[in-house]
């Protein structure tokens, strides 16, 4: 049997860094790992490759090779995916569709696919390939249930080139035991917080130091800390270890809610293993609007304070903020923009609040009637699919405020700068001079201190850095080539 698996193209966004990546000469931020781990779950015997449209084309040959294209996507991705079908089906190959797009709203593929894997693969996946074994494979696979992570196998990473991405990725857990309104996740995964053995992670780990990849590995965990005491006495002790006996090669990115910062164990066990940097969902510092959306694990505390608490901990903050919730005032523009600047977020991802398929919101919003079209997937796209109870004109206009400004090259050197003040890097991964950051240097040389607009302010921050914290020089020179991507990303905007 011959299997083709197809991650498809996301579009120009926030988190695509496609502006960013040509510095570092890659062309993806991070392999579908959906996929990966897809292709672990498939007989041994099956000949399979992977096409991630991110990285390489997907050539007619290639369709027409395969018995069967498995294709996993993401709400963002569904122009792309709906491409990939097209070209299948004009090419008579069957297809296999999974993951949360199809998951999300299967009525609008159930038609265009042969077959949909929904929910969870380790469970869906199986029973599919059972019944297509016996030659009765149905339309649709689905359930209610959620797996154990201990069935959830090591990604096959033998089907990427893995040069060409920015980082690798791996995932430990699953399920969150909060509810917040606007999020999917639950939808998805359930609240109950299921994690992989510690033998599976350093498997995994394992796996992806065999590949010869150095650098960063993103732990996609929608809250890497919902199990601390497995973290603190198993996981992350285990981790260190496992990463002293190999001169540290990685450096860990993840997610994380705000009340890591009061747990300073932990942070400081997880700066040990190799963690420096942490995703945070801020949403909003107006307490109203966090009660609104049951964000109730912000509330009641000095957020700005519990961000530099991380920070100070030497692990880098990057969050996410929301706008358009009813409790918002025109007001809530510039407190967004406070809070971005006075935290040190250079980072700091602000999105118009949008309803996702199967989440509290939806619901509560097409119960009101205010419910105008599907989302894109898009979270910083111009785009609100509800009736907002902010004028609409004037909260795309506040938005639009807040992006310019944040990533504007002086507010945005100014909060580099207040960040590079308290921020300590622990790992030298961070900072360690190697040929592609030389050539990134280079390269923003050019396009930042010599073609672009805002050259002042890069020339500003570097030498900031090299006469005031000359060990974060490197560091300076990754953040105005991430200014430059957002910068670029929200130009293109409507």
């Amino acid at each position: 049997m011959n299997i083709l698996l197809v991650g498809p193209k996301y579009p120009d966004t926030y988190w695509s860094f496609k502006y960013a990546l040509k510095f570092v000469s890659k062309k993806a931020s991070n392999p579908p790992l959906g996929l990966l781990t897809i292709s672990s779950l498939l007989p041994g015997e099956w000949n399979k490759k992977l096409v991630d449209l991110n990285v390489s084309s997907l050539k007619d040959k290639e369709i027409l090779w395969a018995d069967y294209i498995f294709l996993g996507a993401m709400t963002v991705q569904q122009e792309s995916a709906k491409q990939v079908i097209a070209r299948c089906r004009q090419l008579e190959r069957k297809i296999i569709a999974g993951g949360p797009l199809f998951t999300g709203e299967p009525e609008n593929y159930i038609d265009l696919v042969d077959h949909l894997i929904l929910n969870e693969a380790e469970i869906t996946l199986p029973l599919f390939l059972e019944d297509l074994a016996n030659n009765n494979p149905r339309r649709r696979y689905s359930t209610n249930q959620y797996t154990e992570l201990s069935l959830s196998p090591t990604p096959d990473y033998s089907l990427i080139n893995v040069s060409k991405y920015a980082q690798l990725n791996l995932q430990f857990s699953r399920g969150c035991p909060y509810d917040c309104e606007f999020c999917e996740i639950t939808a998805l995964l359930g609240h109950r917080f299921r994690i992989k053995s510690t033998e599976q992670i350093l498997a995994e780990l394992e796996n992806i130091y065999q590949t010869g990849f150095r650098g960063n590995v993103f732990f996609v965990d929608d809250n890497f800390i919902g199990n601390r005491k497995k973290l603190k006495n198993d996981l992350l002790p285990a981790m260190t270890s496992w990463a002293k006996e190999r001169s540290y090669p990685f450096y860990y990115i993840t997610e994380a809610s705000i009340n890591l910062a009061d747990d300073s164990e932990l942070m400081d066990q997880m700066v040990q293993a190799g963690f420096g940097k942490v995703f945070v969902g801020i949403e909003t510092p107006d307490p109203a609007s966090l009660a609104e959306c049951d964000k109730t694990n912000n509330l009641n505390r000095d957020l700005i304070t519990c961000v530099n608490r991380i920070q100070k901990a030497g692990m880098e903050v990057t969050a996410g903020f929301i706008v358009g919730f009813d409790n918002d005032t025109p007001g809530i523009f510039q407190r967004q923009i406070d809070f971005i600047q006075e935290s040190g977020i250079v980072t700091a991802m602000v999105g118009l609040l949008n309803a996702m398929n199967n989440t509290r919101l939806y619901k509560r919003l097409s119960e009101e009637g205010r419910i105008l079209e599907r989302t894109s997937g898009d979270n910083t796209g111009y785009a609100i699919n509800f009736i907002p109870k902010m004028d609409r004109e004037l909260l795309l206009k506040g938005y639009d405020s807040i992006v310019q400004t944040i990533y504007s090259g002086k507010e945005f050197n100014e909060r580099v700068i207040r960040f590079l003040k308290v921020y300590n890097p622990k790992n030298k991964l961070q900072t360690k001079l190697t040929f592609g950051r030389l050539m990134a240097f280079i390269r923003s040389v050019l396009i930042l201190g010599i073609l672009s607009e805002e050259r002042i302010w890069y020339w500003k921050l570097l030498f900031w850095s090299l006469f005031n914290r000359p060990s974060t020089f490197s560091l300076a020179i990754t953040y105005s080539i991430y200014g430059y991507h957002f910068r670029r990303v929200f130009r293109n905007k409507p």
